[in-house]
């Protein structure tokens, strides 16, 4: 990867020269342009993507109602989690919203370098774990603003 967009992953901040040198050949760069599909729900979950610039909205589809815009991701965020947690498939979906320049990094060969690089490992899953925990609280905002407006709209007896 070239060094210019390493300087501008601030998801590295801080790591040794090391570690850096270590990430490095498993991270890749690519475009997305706006309205594309990165990933749907239910879709292998391979990649966890960062956002250099440019933005996505994450949309989750329930079951039995409309889908739902659950996040926005913005310059510095990072979506696509389940391929670094284990998960087989990635659980919402994510559409590009307005082109840019993301980062993407194989799920399966992050997970190598963290029992390759033990405390390179601890160091990412404590970021990740930041990043998730922070999502969390926004999304878990987002639905309960979602169910207040469904629930003033509902016709009386319905």
């Amino acid at each position: 990867m070239e060094a210019d967009l390493l300087e501008r992953f601030a998801f590295i901040e801080g790591f040794s020269t090391e570690q850096v040198a270590a990430l490095s050949p498993l991270i890749s760069d690519i475009r997305f342009e706006a309205g594309q599909v990165i990933f749907s729900q239910g879709d292998q979950a391979d990649y966890l993507y960062f956002v250099l610039d440019g933005s996505v909205s994450i949309r989750f589809k329930p079951e039995d109602g409309p889908v739902l815009s659950v996040a926005e991701v913005n310059q510095g965020d990072v979506f696509g989690w389940s391929s670094a947690l284990g998960s087989c498939c990635y659980t919402s979906s994510a559409v590009c919203t307005a082109s840019g320049l993301f980062i993407r990094i194989y799920g399966q060969d992050l997970k190598n370098l963290c029992q390759e690089y033990p405390e390179t490992g601890i160091l990412i899953l404590n970021r990740l774990a930041g990043v998730i925990a922070q999502r969390l609280r926004g999304t878990h905002e987002q639905v309960v603003a979602l169910l207040h407006r469904g629930l003033n709209h509902t016709e009386p007896g319905g």
